[in-house]
């Protein structure tokens, strides 16, 4: 794994930190694929249970494509330049999103373009009050990619969604929180502390009644209400099987706090 992406596992939380400060944190080809491969190995290890995706410096989460080594490659007359969609910014949303287990993104400055649709593929957004979000991508005459499409209207409506892509601008973190963009919004420099603390929380949490939540809501989007009750049903009774729920019950009817094994 390239060192513009760094990746520790302490404790059950993974915490995967875009490294690449002095260039805002822009996704080149090297930075993409251990993204790639680093989060696609957080979603299959079972001793992660929580996921944190963060970044070095303070000025920007992600702004996106790297624009320079772009320009490149359309230089070069590629016909593969945009495969990168396909190769690396799909593949990261979906381990995100279909992570059995809660992810947090620790947002502590800009996130543009695909650095926006990766924070809004987390399932918690833990936003420092410097960072700001912006769609981007109608500035350089390109559509809406990294999942954005899809994650943006569904986290802020339809309207509002089009308004940011069709008009992009900086979205500041106490919008971003009126929005519902934002989870929380906290001073800069109490990001990590704290988006860390509420990643640990997960992290020691029911992971397998984490993972219903994220199917459930994910499948209540594009489905009727039956087919989300029968869904329901279905992981409610996986829920029920948990060892998890075991532990909760019986901490429960003793009036003792869990301790969950993520099983």
């Amino acid at each position: 794994m390239a060192d513009t992406v760094l990746y520790e596992v302490s404790d059950g939380l993974a915490t995967i930190t875009l490294n690449r400060p002095e260039a805002m944190n822009a996704l080149n080809i090297a930075t993409k694929v251990a993204l790639r491969e680093a989060v696609e190995s957080a979603a299959a290890d079972d001793a992660v249970r929580a996921v944190l995706l963060t970044a070095a410096g303070e000025r920007a989460f992600c702004v996106g494509q790297d624009l320079k080594e772009h320009i490149g490659l359309l230089a070069e007359g590629s016909g593969k330049v945009m495969s990168t969609v396909k190769e690396h910014y799909n593949p990261v949303v979906r381990a995100l999103t279909e992570a059995p287990k809660p992810v947090v993104a620790a947002v502590n400055g800009v996130a543009a373009g695909a650095g926006f649709g990766f924070a809004l593929a987390a399932d918690y957004r833990v936003v420092a009050d410097t960072a700001s979000f912006n769609t981007s991508f109608a500035g350089v005459a390109l559509t809406a990619d990294s999942g954005v499409s899809w994650t943006l209207p569904r986290v802020i409506g339809p309207g509002r969604a089009a308004d940011l892509l069709l008009f992009p601008r900086n979205v500041k973190a106490q919008e971003a929180y009126e929005l519902g963009i934002a989870n929380r919004v906290v001073p800069a420099e109490e990001l990590r502390a704290e988006a860390e603390k509420v990643a640990r929380a997960l992290a020691a949490g029911p992971t397998v009644a984490y993972a219903a939540i994220k199917e459930a809501v994910a499948y209540g989007l594009s489905h009727s209400l039956t087919e989300t009750l029968d869904k329901e049903d279905e992981l409610q009774t996986r829920a029920g099987a948990s060892q998890d729920h075991a532990i909760a019950v019986q901490a429960f009817v003793k009036k003792e706090k869990p301790t969950y094994l993520g099983r």
